[in-house]
């Protein structure tokens, strides 16, 4: 027998971390929940509006607390699977400390507008290095301690860990492809239909991947532990991983339904979608099966109560998603408030509560002592669960009345309700949403308080002896299951796991990218000019498009409501794609067009103080726009960039870019002044003008509104 100890340092500290963190990232949630019916709690200031703070709460919810919850796990789970300590001290400190680096990066970028404009992605290029190489950190970690294991097979939860983790690594490099135009910002490599499709092929299955699989395999170890069970069966494991991973890499485009994306690739992601179910609740029945016998200690253990409840939230989202997916359901779903509660009964339930049952399970067995108080984990049980049905109802009702609102027309055929009515008409649905989220953040606070007071209770045992047998080499030449092979072979597993993840990939991205009918070109497209990019660059900067979509669908109402709809050849020229994903605020793909088109002044006022123009309006007021001089001294730089990118501005059109700039920006100065507004040309607010001015005008050819030919 060889004598060894387990590291219970990194997984303390990565405990930690997953409590801070997620407190910080819920509270960040409930304050951007407050802004929709309290919009004067962004305190008019840049960094707290809901355009930024969003994506801070869903990057600190993602990244770092789910994030810090999987290490945790995995970091616990694995040594004890493998029976040996981690390949590297050194290396799980620098994943540690790397990781948590990159979480104040994210924040501090975000904070301040550093933003890629992509969801899920929106941490620029220095950031994503980093991540990079902390994950291969992570990576060289993990396969060396499987590579000295001395257990001969991986157990199934090491199979979710293996797919993770290169299939993040692969999901992360292609979208991240981004060129630099300074220190800390870039333009994505892609354009228009190409980023949307690369986007949400991460986007999607950043979900699958990394709040999805790793939790998986976290559920297949720490569940049967608790119920003190094996996994219900081998086999089902077996689909339920295989089938997973390789559907799931398909299902992106079904965020793209309805959109300028071609029908092919629609269509596709709609089919592996509705298949998804199957894996998916496979994988669910195993998690629920495995306490067959055990349901007396479901009453008894609070950990398991959150396992549950945990599992049967993740049979709910993944039942729902291949809903969502089908055409008809999509129509009314896609951009409501409906796809915010099906996010966070994954986020809320299946994420959060995984991690509250593996931190109640795990500060007991690492401090050598029993839980403070079951009671207070059975309180902060019932808090949590009622707080995501309060969350979660409101959110449904709110998703069916928006959709059924948008759609209704009068009896003359005239759009039955503006915008604003729609949103005004569920604050109350808001209201509900925010005290669903703290009762769930009571309970996570009860948690760690009672976590705390475990720990003091007991003394935290750093390094865990162990013993086992050496790992002996295999001799046998007795045929065995083929699945049994591939176990105690992790290179395999490792490379098999990427085949199967990179074959939706390919196919759904070569084509959108080499068949140029894929993205017909309009003639009349032409690229942005220098205010113009520069006043995109600041609406991207503010987290307009977590607001604002700009992607008009072929429905009645919403050509009725916005215009045109959308074409895949007006967004050749955009880096990154706009298209949304939310709207809390109405389309502004037509903003500049004959039919939606205000004045200059209309713009400068809303953007000073919404209500102003539009009473009762939610959104926050921009008015250090008015008082920030722009940087032109950037304007070349972005030019020389997006020629790169393929963009068609002259040869040396950058030396005299910002002589056109402030052309166009003296022609809004004087537009303003006849209405009686002062204000200098160099000012950001005349460039986000420019901007939204421009939006639609390139296939508007006439005054009788025909559509631009396409070519």
């Amino acid at each position: 027998m060889e004598k060894f100890a387990y590291d219970n340092r990194i997984v303390k500290n990565f405990a930690i971390a997953t409590a801070v963190w997620g407190l910080v990232g819920m509270i960040a949630g409930l304050w951007v929940a407050l802004q929709f019916y309290l919009p004067q709690t962004s305190l008019n200031f840049p960094g707290t509006t809901f355009g930024r703070l969003r994506p801070i709460h869903t990057n600190a919810v993602i990244f770092a607390f789910v994030g810090n919850s999987m290490f945790m796990g995995v970091y616990y789970s694995l040594q004890r699977l493998c029976k040996a300590r981690m390949f590297s001290d050194v290396l799980s400190k620098i994943h540690f400390w790397g990781w948590q680096l990159i979480i104040v990066l994210a924040a501090a970028t975000l904070f301040f507008g550093y933003t890629t404009g992509k969801e899920y992605a929106e941490l620029e290029w220095p950031i994503d290095i980093l991540i990079t190489l902390i994950w291969v950190v992570f990576g060289i970690n993990m396969f060396g301690t499987i590579m000295k294991r001395r257990e001969s097979h991986l157990y199934v939860a090491i199979w979710f860990y293996i797919a993770t983790w290169i299939t993040v690594a692969m999901l992360h490099i292609v979208n991240s492809i981004e060129l630099p135009f300074s220190w800390l910002k870039s333009y994505s490599w892609y354009a228009g239909v190409q980023d949307a499709l690369v986007q949400w092929w991460y986007g999607h299955n950043a979900v699958a991947f990394f709040l999805t699989t790793p939790i998986l395999g976290l559920m297949y170890y720490f569940l049967p532990k608790a119920a003190n069970r094996p996994v219900y069966s081998y086999r089902l494991s077996i689909i339920h991983f295989w089938a997973l991973i390789f559907i799931y890499i398909w299902a992106g485009p079904h965020h793209l339904l309805y959109t300028a994306l071609p029908d092919w690739a629609q269509s596709l992601g709609t089919v592996f979608s509705v298949m998804l179910i199957a894996p998916s609740w496979g994988g669910m029945l195993n998690g629920l099966f495995t306490l067959r016998g055990a349901w007396d200690k479901v009453r008894e253990e609070p950990m398991l109560k959150f396992f549950v409840v945990a599992i049967t939230c993740y049979g709910m989202s993944t039942f729902e998603g291949p809903m969502l997916s089908l055409k008809n359901v999509n129509a009314i779903a896609h951009f409501t408030d409906w796809i915010i509660a099906h996010v966070h009964i994954g986020g809320l339930g299946w994420n959060g509560f995984m991690a509250f049952g593996i931190l109640y399970w795990l500060f007991p067995k690492m401090w050598g002592t029993k839980l403070y108080s079951p009671r207070l984990a059975n309180n902060h049980f019932w808090l949590g669960t009622i707080g995501i049905v309060i969350y979660a109802i409101p959110m449904y009702w709110a998703g069916f009345a928006q959709a059924d609102m948008w759609k209704q027309f009068t009896e003359e055929g005239f759009i039955k309700f503006q915008f604003l009515e729609t949103v005004n008409s569920i604050i109350p649905m808001y209201i509900a949403r925010s005290i669903g989220g703290t009762l769930y953040i009571i309970g996570a606070c009860m948690m760690v308080y009672n976590l705390y007071k475990t720990s003091v209770s007991g003394k935290f045992i750093a390094n865990e002896e162990a013993e086992a047998p050496a790992l002996e080499k295999e001799t046998s030449h007795v045929k065995e299951y083929w699945h049994r092979v591939i176990e105690r072979k992790p290179v395999m597993m490792l490379v098999l796991s990427l085949i199967m993840v990179a074959i939706g990939g390919l196919l759904e991205l070569i084509p959108t990218f080499l068949v140029k009918e894929n993205i017909p070109t309009i003639a009349a497209v032409k690229p942005y000019t220098p205010l113009e990019l520069q006043g995109r660059d600041i609406y991207i900067r503010e987290g307009c498009y977590t607001c604002h979509s700009q992607m008009v669908r072929p429905f009645r109402d919403e050509v009725a409501r916005y215009g045109e709809y959308s074409k895949a050849g007006e967004f050749v020229y955009d880096h990154p794609f706009q298209w949304g994903s939310k709207r809390t605020g109405p389309d502004l793909a037509r903003e500049g067009t004959d039919k939606l088109k205000k004045s200059d002044s209309w713009h400068y006022n809303h953007l000073w103080d919404p209500k102003l123009m539009s009473p009762g309006s939610v959104m926050p007021r921009y008015v250090w726009l008015l008082d920030k001089d722009l940087d032109t001294a950037s304007t070349p730089a972005k030019i020389r960039a997006m020629q790169t990118l393929g963009v068609p501005y002259p040869e040396g059109y950058d030396a005299v870019a910002n002589k056109d700039l402030m052309i166009q920006a003296n022609g809004i100065r004087i537009n303003l002044k006849t209405d009686k507004i002062e204000t200098p040309a160099n000012k950001e607010i005349i460039a986000v003008i420019a901007y939204l001015q421009r939006l639609g005008k390139d296939i508007q050819t006439d005054s009788k509104n025909k559509t631009a030919s396409i070519q």
